[in-house]
């Protein structure tokens, strides 16, 4: 337990007859930044509660710094919590909200003024000490709801969909905020979000949620990178799911078929034979489309392409195979000569795809 300052061990929990936890696990180092990411209704902010002490797990343990606080009331854990919808008490000014609780515990009022000033000069917000919560932005109220939870100076922070309720620019710009701050204080984050774009810019590792169970847990680039399943691949970034059976073992690839053509992957280093299923993941960036009449290989998929669309600094293009899946292409810049109704043959490199939901394959 020495480098871990939190520990999940077999944590379950449900309501009613509804399992929302089943059998989670997970161990956090000293500053970490970790993020438990998933859709709306996996569990994630069941956990945070339960880290918290605000709800008690049916089974399983909770240890901070190698001590068991399962059971323990959340005033008696050394751990705050920022919501999204900040909680910030609407008749105190700032400052008073930022030390209210040190005021609870009767400290020095020099000690104090102190703590609340460098609270306030961590989160950029010297000089706002007497505004009251209505006069302030929500990305202010939001940095006020963080000095909060900081100034007493937790073992862990725990942040609850945090910017969910800012603009898109103001929650970019707070990702940077948030980040910056937690290295320079060295207090672990458990984050929690289902937007994989912040996910991927903040963390120092990622924890996939899916019915209450870790789908996998990895840096940004291995979940992004190396998904382990079709649910990662999908939901970590945009993944083209493949199914096909194996017609071909070579040393570094596996050349795959299906009834829309051959398609060939990286063997990421599993024993797979002749004839077995496996299913592929490719994003969308690393597929390739070419003219029908321009292709010189037997390799690739053909299909139409359906639709051409331009979203978020992305050119995107659909393509129908022959049994009517939709595979995405995508990349930067807005110019393709193709248009809908052109034949295709869809391609990839092999570095670029990988094997997915492997699961019992030696």
């Amino acid at each position: 337990m020495g480098d871990y300052i939190l520990e999940l061990e077999g944590i379950e929990k449900s309501f009613g007859e509804v399992k929302v936890l089943n059998g989670l696990s997970l161990s956090v180092k000293r500053g970490e930044f970790i993020t438990l990411l998933g859709p709306s209704g996996c569990g994630k902010t069941t956990t945070l509660r339960i880290i918290a002490g605000l709800e008690k797990p049916d089974k399983g343990k909770v240890y901070l710094e190698g001590k068991d606080v399962t059971y323990e009331e959340p005033n008696r854990r050394n751990v705050n919590t920022v919501f999204q919808n900040y909680a910030l008490f609407p008749h105190m000014t700032v400052e008073g909200n930022i030390s209210y609780s040190l005021r609870l515990k009767r400290l020095d009022r020099a000690k104090i003024k102190k703590a609340v000033s460098e609270a306030l000069e961590l989160v950029q917000l010297v000089g706002f000490e007497k505004r009251m919560p209505s006069e302030l932005s929500g990305g202010q109220r939001q940095r006020v709801a963080i000095a909060r939870a900081i100034v007493n100076e937790p073992k862990v922070l725990l942040l609850d969909e945090p910017l969910g309720a800012l603009d898109l620019q103001l929650r970019r710009q707070m990702q940077l905020e948030l980040k910056r701050l937690q290295k320079q204080l060295g207090i672990t984050f458990v984050y929690i979000t289902h937007d994989q774009e912040e996910a991927l810019n903040m963390s120092d590792r990622i924890a996939v949620m899916r019915d209450g169970k870790f789908e996998q847990i990895g840096t940004p680039q291995e979940v992004y990178d190396h998904p382990k399943t079709s649910y990662v691949a999908r939901f970590v970034g945009s993944a083209n799911i493949i199914c096909g059976t194996v017609s071909h073992v070579n040393e570094h690839t596996v050349v795959f078929e299906n009834k829309n053509g051959t398609g060939i992957v990286a063997r990421n280093n599993a024993s797979i034979l002749q004839g077995q299923n496996i299913t592929v993941a490719v994003r969308s960036e690393h597929i390739k489309l070419t003219p029908v009449a321009e292709a010189k290989m037997n390799l690739g998929f053909k299909g139409i392409v359906r639709e051409k669309s331009f979203a978020g600094g992305l050119l995107q293009i659909i393509v129908n195979l022959s049994d009517g899946q939709e595979l995405v292409a995508s990349r930067h810049g807005i110019d393709s000569p193709l248009v809908p109704g052109d034949n295709v043959v869809v391609t990839w490199a092999p570095e670029n795809s990988i094997m997915v939901d492997l699961e019992g394959v030696p």
